[in-house]
């Protein structure tokens, strides 16, 4: 294993939403030389009353310490998207750098759906690396552009030593049930079918390359079946 692969993948359950019994998650991915990579950073620390519907956990910052790690110590906070169970804690990590998609951050800016969180995901932009579609950011790290949540939602590919490729598709599938090709149209997203194309994207990219684990983000019985922080996939 080259020294900046990925070694390992901890999953953290930080909050949920009552009401549906959904998990509200991040992730963080360390390389053979050192490198801690937050995927998400869940809810803020005082959720804004028009969503109370979320309820706070342990926080990522908390499950980080829990294996001695400090804010400072994260390099790299990939941001799927800025929806505040996603990127509620940014501005917590005052070292790292901020990947995320340039079609995502430039709706960000005049979207209302991300004003109430912008604080957290409005950083100087000397500290926000921007990027267009497909990237590999790491040998074995490798983010999918994957629009219809939200325009440029990015989805993670991480590819670790002896659990091989795990596919954390966030919120472009957030639940098993809705990783198929008979994807239903409800009437209830408005971009259902940039939702289809990505599913479709990340359904083909599953075929292709075999994947064996996928984690959906929001799947409460998914998660109860999963490693979660102590324990942790390699």
């Amino acid at each position: 294993m080259s020294q900046n692969a990925m070694k390992r993948l901890y999953l953290m359950q930080v909050g949920s939403m009552p009401k549906y019994q959904i998990p509200i998650v991040c992730y963080l991915v360390q390389t053979g030389d050192g490198k801690n990579i937050l995927i998400d950073s869940g809810l803020p620390e005082i959720i804004p009353e028009e969503d109370s519907e979320f309820e706070n956990g342990q926080d990522v910052i908390e499950q980080l310490a829990s294996i001695g790690l400090k804010p400072d110590d994260i390099d790299i906070i990939i941001s799927t998207h800025y929806d505040i169970d996603h990127a509620g804690r940014h501005a917590a990590f005052t070292k790292a750098q901020y990947v995320v998609q340039r079609v995502h951050h430039l709706d960000a800016a005049s979207n209302p759906r991300f004003a109430a969180n912008q604080p957290q995901w409005d950083q100087p932009m000397e500290r926000i690396r921007l990027v267009d579609g497909d990237t590999e950011l790491l040998p074995g790290l490798e983010l999918i552009e994957t629009s219809g949540h939200v325009p440029g939602h990015q989805s993670v590919l991480v590819r670790l030593p002896k659990t091989g490729a795990i596919l954390l598709p966030i919120d472009a599938v957030p639940f098993r049930e809705g990783f198929t090709r008979d994807v239903q149209d409800d009437g209830s997203n408005p971009d259902a079918e940039a939702t289809r194309a990505s599913t479709m994207k990340l359904l083909d990219l599953v075929e292709r390359e075999q994947i064996g684990l996928v984690i959906f983000g929001h799947d409460q019985k998914q998660w109860e079946g999963l490693k979660t922080l102590p324990e942790h996939y390699e």
